[in-house]
């Protein structure tokens, strides 16, 4: 089964622990400091926030795989629809080990395709043992140039305005 991811950015945490309990129905699965997740059922969503943006709001989208051939899967429909793919293969982040790998959509929205291996103790391992600020996974890549994109900065080229995207719109 796979299941629909969404991160967001929060500025106060209990409280919005407090607004997505009550939305939900229930309790976060997972409660940190910085950091909170609901992995709810009906629908089946994984759905976390964090403290870790520099503004509120979407972080990233994605799909949580069961296993390793359900990834697998959807590496390889990316792939052959030509996307632009970040893999970063066995990672950590958000308090869990995971293999993974990234795509942008024409409007600079990163989607995370991964698979939970287990749970660690902290945010990120990370080899250089270098605190960050950063948000939550984001690859180390960032485009020298180019336009500002939501989401993780992946430094996957998007379609703009400015370079013959479409234009702005409502609803």
């Amino acid at each position: 089964m796979k299941r629909f991811h969404v991160h967001l950015h929060v500025d106060d945490l209990p409280q919005s622990i407090a607004f997505y309990s009550k939305l939900f129905a229930a309790e976060p699965a997972r409660v940190e400091g910085d950091y909170a997740k609901w992995m709810l059922d009906d629908p089946a969503v994984n759905f976390a926030i964090s403290t870790r943006g520099s503004q509120p709001g979407l972080d990233h989208l994605g799909i949580q795989t069961d296993n390793a051939e359900e990834l697998a899967g959807l590496k390889a429909r990316a792939e052959a629809a030509d996307l632009a793919l970040l893999d970063e293969g066995a990672t950590s982040c958000c308090y869990a080990r995971s293999e993974k790998h990234w795509v942008t959509d024409p409007q600079g929205i990163a989607w995370e395709h991964f698979h939970t291996l287990g749970n660690i103790p902290v945010f990120r391992e990370r080899a250089d043992a270098t605190p960050t600020a950063t948000a939550c996974c984001a690859p180390n890549t960032r485009p020298a140039t180019g336009p500002t994109v939501r989401g993780k900065p992946l430094g996957i080229a998007i379609s703009t305005p400015a370079t013959g995207g479409g234009g702005s719109s409502c609803c």
